[in-house]
């Protein structure tokens, strides 16, 4: 008790510093707002390209691959502020553009999505990094990184429960059209914070003092910062598989289930309403296992959160193959992801733990950027794998064959690091 004392002072002592703070409410929001537009836009999608609607996720990951990959030559040299506002601006203005058509033509078209997926990616693949290069800069004493890195990384857990479950409470008042507009204010709001933090606590510029990677050199650099550390580079390896089934399931498979048992808005509502859940206990899991110490196998504990996850979906595909009445599976879906969503910060929080404090710091944004592109290209093969599966098989099996490939990666990854402790290689 006295620890989680200690961690939440921590935590309010960084917010009163006034750049933070405006950092920390700008990410909040910007958050929420994505949640909005993710829950909203999977349902707009279902509905206008059914079980296709993953090759619009596919496109996203696609963007975010290339992204991450190419722009990686240059991204260390750029002004991390200013990058991050272009991002915002530009991700805000085209769901502007998106929301005009829609309300211009009466319906959302598939070119209108295609865009905004396109731009929502690439925007994330360049804001991400440059979050993680400002930070340092931005925290006055750098004895408080752990804790503003569990700050920042609090804003993606609390959007998870907040915002789909304000699209749970708003579906039958808002049209859907205009959690699109939400989220691009949220864009708006955070480029606002980010542009008042420059007034009150300008960085130095950055110079850049030796020349620009290759292409190539860039996009291995990170995976070869961790191909000498054996819990990351398996983690690295089986990261994108996780990726590509855990998004197959929670944004195509589990929306797809809900539209049979509650069309339409009421739909919409009980999918948020689910996601929302999940966010629930992958918020407290992140409170409890953020404030105990870093553990003793910390590869079995990230294969543990794996077959965790796992059987949170395995739970879920057996919801919905089992015929309940619609308010009782709605019910056992959230359920299911509540249990599943136990093992995101058995996983998370370890990970990164061992990328920042056993690489060299020069390292840590390349190998973010790697695991970047091994989870969009995870979700990219999902993507493209799994529609034709739903339109041709059961979707409750589909989902049941996903949930067990997680599984049995967390089984044979614990298997792996149960004999001792393993931190990096000797050499």
């Amino acid at each position: 008790m006295i620890r989680d004392y200690g961690l939440v002072m921590r935590l309010l002592a960084l917010l009163r510093d006034p750049p933070v703070a405006l950092l920390w409410g700008g990410l909040s929001l910007s958050a929420i707002g994505d949640q909005l537009y993710a829950v909203a836009l999977t349902w707009i999608a279902v509905g206008v390209l059914g079980a296709s609607a993953g090759y619009l996720a596919a496109l996203g990951a696609a963007c975010v691959l290339g992204t991450a990959l190419f722009a990686g030559r240059w991204a260390d040299a750029w002004e991390q502020r200013g990058a991050m506002i272009a991002a915002d601006v530009t991700r805000a203005l085209v769901l502007i553009v998106v929301v005009l058509d829609w309300s211009f033509r009466g319906h959302p078209t598939a070119i209108a999505l295609i865009l905004a997926t396109i731009i929502l990616a690439g925007g994330q693949a360049i804001f991400r990094p440059a979050l993680q290069g400002l930070l340092p800069g931005l925290v006055r004493d750098r004895a408080q990184l752990p804790a503003a890195n569990a700050l920042l990384d609090s804003t993606d857990r609390v959007a998870r429960l907040l915002g789909p479950g304000l699209v749970a409470a708003l579906a039958a008042l808002v049209p859907v059209k205009h959690f699109l507009s939400l989220d691009s204010a949220s864009f708006l709001f955070s480029a606002t914070a980010l542009l008042l933090i420059g007034r009150l606590h300008p960085l130095p510029a950055r110079h850049q003092t030796h020349p620009p990677q290759s292409f190539f050199a860039s996009a291995l650099h990170g995976f070869r910062a961790v191909a000498a550390h054996p819990i990351l580079r398996l983690n690295l390896q089986v990261t994108g598989i996780i990726n590509g089934a855990w998004y197959a399931v929670i944004f195509l498979g589990l929306p797809l289930v809900i539209a049979r048992h509650a069309p339409g808005s009421a739909g919409l509502g009980a999918y948020g309403l689910i996601i929302s859940s999940y966010g629930c206990t992958n918020l407290a899991a992140t409170l409890v296992i953020g404030s105990r110490k870093m553990p003793e196998s910390p590869g079995r504990t990230i294969f543990a959160g794996h077959l965790v996850l796992g059987i949170g979906l395995m739970m879920m595909a057996l919801a919905a193959s089992t015929p309940l009445p619609p308010a009782i599976s709605i019910a056992s879906f959230a359920a299911s992801a509540s249990i599943g969503a136990i093992g995101g910060p058995l996983h998370d929080i370890p990970v990164a733990v061992l990328r920042q404090t056993d690489l060299p710091r020069a390292d840590v944004p390349a190998a973010m950027r790697a695991y970047l592109v091994a989870n969009s290209g995870g979700l990219l093969a999902a993507m493209l794998i799994v529609p034709p599966l739903y339109a041709a098989l059961p979707v409750p099996g589909v989902i049941a064959f996903c949930a067990m490939i997680i599984a049995a990666i967390g089984v044979a990854g614990m298997a792996r690091f149960s004999a001792r402790p393993i931190l990096a290689d000797p050499s």
